[in-house]
């Protein structure tokens, strides 16, 4: 067998010389001393026994990279080429495909790695190494894989100019790029650790980036949650004996103090070379490379993230782009939002995180999630959870309030036909504000969790966007809307761009904007309110006033809200962290009614964000002059964004336009727009009406299949009191685990 073990000078030393010489060093050099000692102590606890094993298409630049992280290390560097593949076979890696041909190749090069051991080292593989599964297994038990994802194009073009001619499975009528492509598939099913690589980046840059993940690998203690809440200097008894992670805050969902979580240290930078590197990439590569540096491995592991993201999004959109940009006028584009199972943006997040929840949770313990709506995330939250395994279903069930007579008729049926056996769909006669507000007490009323926890073994988990899980997927897709602008050649990467967003819990703004602190040149994220528009009058003069306002229902209901949950993280990223002012601000919001932001905060705030609203006339005015001119349908949310974007717009750059649903969930409203003089009350006749328009875009499949299918059907009804919601939580929970 093949062995190599890391060579240690130190070890040759006896204990008692090694002491008198630290001691000398010690004490007459005790800089340089803590110097040496520090860079020993960090290469050897980096490595440890543990190899480091880089991983990638041929021309990614594995041996070369790998000599520099050796030599960083002091370890031995391994190429398996050259000093494992060659030595066992006798002759070069070439000659050896030749002689033996492609598959019989790919078995000997197997055979070879599965004689092969290490400790303490460098490993670079061979570009077809990942595809031989025994292989792989053998090698990755005592090693970090680390992935160099370099684009196609960059590979394609190195390795011409090498002339490379070893290039395993190249032949006749087959291309290098449809090679390359192929080989994705092996790469990603054993890496820890992906390093983006961009065309011009130097292997010492390279390398930095892999010692860097690997630090970042070993290490989760620097990615913990903190509550919004939280105090601004020194952590609590509590905080410091439980510290939370990724999969603590999914299945937590509120802290206990009330506040919202948020990274202890911030979210994570992506450089412009990393960013330009996915302009190729499609979206599900996308969201694979940010959510990667959104979740610790230790929380949920590369390969079962990507299968979970395959999952999400390979099948259950009808666009193959997942989230195309649609130019729509001038400098505006569509970033359409509203192709998953649903027909909204709430999609994206929902297909995602019942699955990222199935995982985190513990298995010992059953899970119920509450989720209030005013509109889209009931139906969108249903169909998620309902296409988790059977498995999984029998210990997590879901409960959705909305408000009974505050959406609209078809999102309402959408919501009742997504029942499932282990979701149900409770109307509330009150409005969002109301529903929002009872499951944050009923999350921090200690003596209901803890009876149902007693009880029934059962926890309270949240899906609402104040779930933090909820908020990555968001992110996602305004970063890859501006990547379409690039690689369309609308722009060039570094260009700026605005984002008009219609708003109402300020989650989708929110993501906007964390796109922007990881690396997405945007300028101005503008948010548009419907006469709901507290927000829009806070962004303007700091003062956030409730007192005397009601809820406004209008044709755009998702963002018919007054109170924008998930301003509360955005404005603890303004404060620097300071728990303290934001429990101040948000106690005084529901004791006077109202808070005022200082002005250097209101300064802050008016550098990223710009509001404006429109009334439902405007609204559908919008609707019927986009549809005159062009033939596109907007929904009535996205109408509300369209006036907004005109009128605040400075035309110096583009601009994107979140189209957050699809028009055929306010068939009625468009029908008005339209000016269609007699509207049939039945949905699925409205639906038909809409689709003889021949539209762009066409009537959503998914909404129109679930209508043919249920119906109203049934569903229960609450009063607006928090002792019937409980009530109501405790026999669902008593029928469903019991």
């Amino acid at each position: 067998m093949f062995h190599i073990f890391q060579y240690q000078p130190l070890r040759l030393i006896t204990q008692k010389s090694l002491s008198s010489m630290c001691l000398k060093l010690m004490l007459s050099r005790p800089v340089a001393f803590a110097q040496i000692w520090k860079s020993w102590f960090s290469s050897h606890s980096l490595l440890g026994k543990k190899n480091i094993i880089l991983m990638g298409p041929p021309g990614a630049g594995k041996t070369t990279v790998g000599r520099i992280v050796g030599q960083k290390l002091d370890c031995p560097v391994i190429d398996i080429d050259d000093d494992v593949l060659e030595t066992t076979w006798n002759m070069g890696v070439s000659e050896k495909l030749q002689d033996v041909g492609y598959e019989e190749f790919l078995e000997e090069e197997g055979k070879a790695l599965l004689k092969f051991s290490a400790s303490g080292s460098v490993i670079s593989l061979s570009g077809s190494n990942p595809m031989h599964a025994a292989g792989m297994q053998h090698i990755k038990k005592n090693g970090i894989v680390v992935y160099l994802d370099v684009p196609t194009t960059v590979i394609m073009s190195r390795l011409k100019s090498k002339e490379m001619d070893r290039i395993v499975g190249l032949s006749p009528g087959i291309s290098l790029k449809d090679i390359l492509q192929f080989r994705k598939q092996f790469y990603k099913k054993w890496f820890d650790i992906r390093v983006l690589c961009g065309g011009d980046i130097a292997a010492e840059v390279v390398a930095e980036k892999v010692l860097d993940a690997v630090k970042r690998y070993q290490d989760s203690e620097l990615e913990t949650f903190i509550s919004t809440r939280s105090r601004r200097s020194g952590r609590s008894m509590e905080e410091d004996s439980h510290k939370l992670y990724f999969s603590d805050v999914v299945t937590q969902g509120l802290a206990l103090d009330g506040g919202l979580f948020v990274p202890e240290r911030g979210l994570p930078k992506i450089t412009a070379e990393e960013w330009q590197g996915l302009i190729e990439a499609t979206y599900i590569e996308r969201a694979q490379v940010i959510l990667e540096r959104c979740i610790h491995p230790d929380d949920i592991p590369a390969a079962k993230l990507a299968e979970i993201i395959e999952t999400a999004y390979g099948e259950n959109f009808s666009c193959s782009k997942i989230a195309p940009v649609r130019h729509l006028a001038g400098n505006q584009f569509l970033l359409e939002l509203f192709h998953g199972p649903t027909a909204s943006f709430k999609d994206f997040a929902l297909q995602l995180v019942p699955h990222l929840f199935a995982y985190c949770i513990p298995r010992s313990c059953n899970y119920l999630i509450l989720v209030a709506t005013s509109g889209d995330t009931g139906s969108a939250v249903l169909d998620g959870f309902s296409r988790l395994h059977d498995t999984d279903k029998q210990r997590i069930a879901l409960v959705n309030f909305f408000p009974e007579d505050g959406v609209s008729p078809i999102q309402k049926s959408q919501m009742i036909g997504c029942q499932k056996e282990n979701a149900w769909s409770v109307g509330v006669k009150s409005d969002f504000d109301f529903c929002q507000t009872a499951i944050k007490q009923i999350f921090t009323n200690s003596d209901f969790t803890g009876f149902l926890t007693v009880e029934y073994g059962t926890a309270l988990a949240a899906a609402n966007s104040i779930n933090w899980a909820r908020l990555l997927p968001q992110i996602v897709y305004h970063a890859s809307a501006y990547l379409d602008l690039v690689h369309q050649g609308i722009i060039s990467f570094g260009s700026p761009v605005d984002i008009c967003i219609p708003t109402g819990n300020f989650g989708n703004t929110l993501a906007a904007f964390y796109a922007k602190m990881m690396g997405i040149p945007i300028r101005k994220c503008i948010c548009a309110s419907n006469e709901n528009n507290v927000l829009t009058d806070f962004i303007r003069t700091g003062v956030y006033d409730l007192r005397g306002r009601k809820l406004i229902p209008t044709f755009s209901p998702a963002i018919d809200i007054l109170k924008s949950s998930n301003l509360e993280r955005y404005l603890h990223l303004i404060a620097n962290g300071d728990g303290q002012l934001v429990t101040k601000l948000f106690n005084e919001l529901e004791n006077q009614g109202q808070f005022q932001l200082r002005k250097d905060l209101l300064g802050k705030l008016q550098q990223d964000l710009v509001s404006g609203w429109c009334s439902d006339e405007d609204c559908l005015a919008a609707i019927h002059s986009v549809y005159s001119t062009t033939g596109y349908i907007l929904d009535t949310h996205t109408a509300v964004a369209k006036v907004v974007a005109d009128r605040l717009q400075d035309r110096t750059c583009p601009i994107i336009i979140s189209s957050t649903a699809h028009y055929s969930k306010f068939a009625p409203a468009i029908l008005r727009a339209l000016r269609i003089a007699e509207i049939n009350q039945n949905p699925l006749s409205q639906l038909h009406l809409l689709s003889s328009y021949s539209a762009l875009p066409p009537i959503h499949w998914g909404l129109l299949e679930t209508l043919k299918k249920t119906g109203n059907g049934d569903h229960q009804v609450c009063a607006a009191d928090m002792t019937a919601l409980m009530s109501h939580i405790e026999s669902l929970v008593q029928n469903h685990f019991m």
